[in-house]
């Protein structure tokens, strides 16, 4: 071989070398290329050598269960090997630019042994607390950005005399920089418990006054939301709204729904989020609000509004539409419009090795949900706040009165009003809607499966 030769075959290798080397770079952190609001994306290209590290560093500790970094939460361990692991991104929040650390905790807390407040201190002293630890070698000093933020999903688990239900909560910090810092130096309780007052945090979308040590949580009056390291740097513009149909895909960070923190929920009310408007995954506290967005005490207010009326169709839906007792009916954030939230029982078992779950998706819908729709819909309020249902169907398996599936129906109201009017038919409504299963969204084609 020629020296010439010899030179263009190294090259050759350098610049397969290189291109190697930046396809594992894209695949351990979000591109800047992937952003799209400038601010953040010229943070993203900043931090990108630390970003990468960090990940790489946080995928190599230990903790007390499998934590695995990564843009969606609420996915299954067998789910997670194939998931974008890429947890680390930078996002605007309340006002804020916040550097977001978001995965899963493969830990399933006892509803029935540990309340909420205290499975918020174990994934606190689990996963958090040993990750801040990291972040002044990463970030010696960051005068760009505002603060660091923890989006955890875990497991929890609670059993009834008939049932064994497994669900997911997901727990949002905010640490202001110079808290999160602090926060693992700090020795003595009270000084944490300072911090945490001082942060912001929230257990499925709802203020949550963590306090340490303890049973119960703190009153959210007690919150300490005064002190300066909470004050922002100057404010991005906001995102543009979802147009009508974004308002009907699955979401996360800022769009993700708002349920009642229940335990008790089985798979499927935590979905994989796209991307907000701006290209980034955000932290699912939020909202992208503008004037016209309602607001989770919107929906509170709502909520209390219509409570007579969801109370009847409490008292009178667990035998006519066989809806849970322990999920009374409650109005929800999802993608900044307000939805009912709905959870019901399919009374017919199904073959768990001998269906799919587009066939058991399509038959759930076809022979139970959909010959209830016209007389559930007689039972939801005529405001015009309401957006749509998000109904929640629950399967079991023949094989495992203890095993269940979750099938989520997120249908926008006009459409569902419209199918009951035979005025569309079942296939394009199911084209109108989001279908979920254990959080997972599918395309469900009724006739193809059937």
């Amino acid at each position: 071989m020629t020296r010439a030769h010899k030179s263009i075959n190294k090259r050759l290798a350098l610049v397969g070398v290189a291109l190697l080397w930046g396809s594992k770079l894209s695949l351990a952190q979000v591109s800047p290329a992937e952003i799209r609001s400038p601010q953040l994306k010229a943070l993203e290209k900043t931090y990108l050598a630390q970003l990468v590290d960090l990940n790489r560093e946080i995928a190599g500790m230990k903790f007390p269960f499998r934590f695995v970094p990564s843009r969606y939460l609420g996915l299954d361990p067998k789910d997670q090997e194939g998931a974008d692991q890429r947890g680390l991104e930078f996002v605007r929040f309340h006002e804020r630019t916040v550097l977001k650390i978001s995965g899963n905790y493969n830990a399933a807390f006892n509803a029935d042994l540990l309340t909420q407040n205290q499975r918020a201190n174990r994934v606190l002293d689990d996963v958090v607390a040993p990750i801040l630890a990291l972040l002044p070698k990463h970030f010696a000093n960051p005068t760009d950005f505002d603060a660091f933020g923890f989006e955890i999903s875990y497991h929890v688990r609670r059993e009834s005399q008939r049932y064994s239900y497994e669900g997911r909560e997901n727990l949002v910090l905010v640490f202001a920089k110079d808290d999160a810092f602090a926060y693992p130096k700090t020795e003595k309780e009270a000084q944490k418990q300072e911090i945490l007052s001082a942060s912001e945090v929230f257990v499925d979308g709802k203020e949550l006054g963590l306090a340490l040590g303890e049973r119960d949580p703190n009153p959210a009056e007690s919150l300490d939301k005064t002190r300066p390291s909470q004050t922002s740097a100057a404010v991005e513009s906001e995102p543009v709204p979802p147009t009508e149909t974004e308002s009907r895909s699955p979401a996360s960070g800022s769009a993700v729904r708002l349920p009642a923190a229940n335990p008790d929920l089985p798979p499927g009310f935590h979905m994989p989020p796209p991307r907000a408007a701006d290209g980034t995954a955000p932290i699912s506290a939020q909202s992208l609000v503008t004037n016209r967005v309602p607001t989770r005490a919107d929906a509170e207010a709502l909520q209390n509004k219509y409570q007579s009326q969801f109370d009847t169709l409490t008292k009178d839906g667990a035998a006519r539409f066989h809806l849970v007792e322990y999920a009374p009916p409650s109005l929800v954030l999802f993608r900044d419009k307000i939805y009912l939230q709905l959870t019901l029982r399919n009374p017919t078992p199904f073959d768990r090795n001998g269906t799919s779950i587009y066939r058991r998706a399509a038959q759930s819908f076809d022979l139970f949900l959909a010959p209830l729709l016209k007389d559930l819909l007689a039972k939801v309020p005529d405001g015009q706040e309401i957006s749509g249902l998000d109904i929640t169907v629950l399967d079991q398996f023949a094989s495992n009165a203890a095993s269940s599936e979750a099938l989520e129906y997120i249908c926008p109201l006009t459409s569902l009003h419209q199918f009951a009017d035979l005025a569309i038919t079942n296939q394009d409504l199911i084209n109108e809607s989001i279908v979920l299963v254990n959080g997972v969204r599918i395309a469900l084609n009724l006739q193809q499966v059937e």
